[in-house]
């Protein structure tokens, strides 16, 4: 995706730039170009030949601002990227940028350039919370830089606070996102993702072996094509779960409902799902339900027995009620049992796509799939979870 793709990293003079020696290895790593160029501060705490042996090129420091040689090299550097990285942005570099400075290499290419620039503040929780940054940050915004939020943790001062530079990979897979085709654009997109539980009473309850794992990544992934999307989220607190998305494409946030029970689940989906195009069926509902609830808590005396009852099923219902929507389900088997049962699955419930995996892959990252459509079969082995969002997507996209 980032074959010979030209990004420019600016980098500023904060403790926290060691982390960009790690992120040009990724994008190199990716197929990237790469070109660094520190600002003033930043040579105070790096060698430029550090950043030249990790990118490859050469590293543009503030004594390249004006040459002898003819050349304007702030212009030519902001003509160049396709994409720029500022990292980490320091409390006064943001101020300088805010105001127009042009006092230095790395701040005159940026008023130079028309690339799109993405900004990763860093700095102590005071300095990021103070009122003359946060100003600084909603004006660049209102100039069209992207600002990505800062961490949470413990930060270089020793205390603990918002104001972390985010770690090399997030950044890394934000880059990826920016260059992947928008080609969900004007789509909805519905997901149910996660467990659902049935109570036997006021503090039990029934549920499935479930991370939700695999409905995040699709999230994440339609999200990233231009997708407006919907999560009906079954698996309890969702922060604790949900992936960084604050990538700004002009896409609205992806809507969180949360739910408890099965039957809440089917009257939000049932709700939502005549508004969109795709329907991604990835929850792991309970299929049963107690008939009877015990409204305290359930004495522990004697054995206990209890009758259920079926709950609704989701998928086939409104897999059923569909006019226009693709819908994607899911099937969990014994491996030797596995296509027949897939087979079958998808014509009783009338899925456009059926994705089956084998039982025993249940919880790990990856997983061998069979991929059922209208008039194909795809088989994949050893697929990690984001390497199946992509393949569902493209496949997806095929049936649109």
């Amino acid at each position: 995706m980032l074959s010979n793709r030209r990004i420019l990293i600016g980098i500023c003079g904060g403790v926290a730039l060691y982390k960009a020696c790690e992120l040009i290895r990724l994008l190199k790593k990716g197929g990237a170009e790469v070109k660094a160029v520190l600002s003033t501060g930043a040579e105070k705490f790096a060698q430029p030949l550090l950043f030249s042996a990790l990118t490859g090129e050469k590293t543009y420091t503030n004594a390249d601002f004006f040459l002898s040689s003819g050349s304007i090299p702030h212009i030519e550097l902001a003509r160049w990227p396709e994409v720029i990285l500022i990292l980490p942005a320091t409390a006064s570099f943001l101020s300088k940028l805010r105001c127009g400075q042009a006092s230095e290499l790395l701040l005159a290419l940026l008023l130079a350039t028309r690339a799109p620039v993405y900004l990763f503040p860093s700095m102590n929780t005071a300095m990021l919370e103070h009122p003359a940054t946060q100003e600084n940050l909603k004006v660049l915004r209102s100039y069209g830089y992207f600002v990505y939020e800062a961490s949470e943790g413990e930060l270089a001062c020793g205390e603990e606070g918002k104001g972390r530079l985010p770690e090399p990979e997030e950044i890394f897979e934000l880059v990826k996102a920016h260059f992947k085709e928008k080609d969900f654009l004007g789509k909805k997109i519905l997901i149910t993702g996660g467990p659902t539980r049935e109570y036997l009473d006021q503090v039990r309850y029934l549920t499935n072996a479930s991370s939700g794992k695999t409905a995040l990544f699709f999230l994440k992934e339609a999200y990233y094509r231009g997708g407006e999307v919907y999560l009906i989220w079954g698996g309890g607190d969702i922060k604790e779960s949900l992936p960084r998305l604050d990538y700004t494409h002009g896409i609205p946030y992806p809507k969180i409902i949360p739910v408890s029970t099965t039957e809440e689940m089917y009257k939000k989906a049932k709700e939502i799902f005549p508004q969109v195009d795709v329907a991604i069926f990835s929850a792991a509902p309970c299929d049963f339900r107690p008939k009877n609830p015990y409204p305290g808590k359930i004495k522990k005396r004697e054995e206990l027995l209890l009758s259920f009852e079926l709950t609704p099923d989701i998928a086939k219902n409104l897999s059923r009620e569909k006019t226009r929507q693709i819908t994607v389900g899911f099937a969990l088997e014994e491996r030797e049992s596995l296509r027949d049962y897939a087979l079958l699955k998808k014509k009783e419930k009338a899925f456009d796509l059926l994705i089956a995996n084998p039982v025993e892959t249940i919880g790990k990252d990856a997983s061998d799939y069979l991929i059922i459509g209208p008039n194909f079969e795809k088989e994949y082995m050893s697929l990690s979870k984001r390497e199946l969002a992509k393949n569902v997507f493209d496949l997806i996209l095929q049936l649109l």
